[in-house]
């Protein structure tokens, strides 16, 4: 589905990405795991085309989607939920979900998918009509990802969808992550916290100082010394 080759990314003269290749095949959960200022965030937005490479591929669905307006890759269904979640804040719940279906014209299936959302997340349907700055940190978050939703994306980009938020609702955020990739979204998944990218991801790689230096299967990486040294605390 996705296949990047030799991404490279200069902020002015520092090389953020480094030749940087992976791929995510359709129905994966795929993980890119590291420290902060490994490149991970960067590697998203190149994706997004928020950012443009220097040189490099990035094949989507067959089509080269390197430097594309965002709101075309969108369309094409490649769709991010940003780190820090970035809501409206002054917007109803409603209306940030309707936004993220604004590429969209099929009104049957707007309010379709807008009661599929509001059944994944009941909390939001809850609040359906308070201002999304009033909101918790993990309501935000299921925000945000109900927003992305309302896009129909085939390919979901999340980034850091645990931070800032409680240990209980970073499971419940997870256990949500998986059950829109059983939904058949497949998804690739940005997160610092690597115990629990591992847990439910089939694959992952990881990224330091803009190169990947490891990747496979995630039990694999999980049972690896030297992941489990760098991020498992152990």
């Amino acid at each position: 589905m996705l296949e990047v080759r030799d991404l490279n990314v200069f902020y002015g003269s520092i090389h953020a990405l480094k030749g940087v290749n992976f791929e995510v095949a359709q129905g994966e959960i795929v993980s890119l795991i590291g420290a902060n200022g490994a490149g991970k965030t960067t590697t998203l937005h190149c994706l997004s085309s928020l950012l443009k490479p220097k040189s490099g591929s990035i094949k989507f669905l067959g089509q080269d989607i390197a430097g594309q307006p965002p709101e075309k890759i969108v369309k094409a269904g490649l769709v991010q939920v940003p780190e820090g979640r970035r809501v409206f804040a002054n917007l109803t719940v409603k209306d940030n979900l309707l936004l993220g279906a604004y590429s969209r014209s099929d009104a049957a299936g707007i309010a379709s998918d807008l009661e599929t959302v509001f059944g994944r997340f009941p909390r939001l349907k809850e609040r359906a009509k308070q201002v999304a700055g009033t909101l918790s940190g993990g309501e935000q978050q299921m925000l945000a990802i109900g927003r992305a939703l309302m896009a129909r994306p085939q390919l979901l980009l999340l980034d850091e969808p645990s931070m800032g938020l409680a240990p209980l609702l970073v499971r419940e955020i997870f256990s949500i992550i998986v059950e829109i990739n059983k939904d058949g979204t497949t998804i690739l998944l940005v997160e610092q916290n690597a115990h629990m990218a591992l847990g439910i991801s089939n694959r992952a790689y990881v990224l330091e100082t803009g190169k990947f230096v490891l990747s496979g299967p995630s039990g694999e990486l999980a049972a690896s010394a030297e992941v489990r040294k760098a991020y498992l605390g152990g």
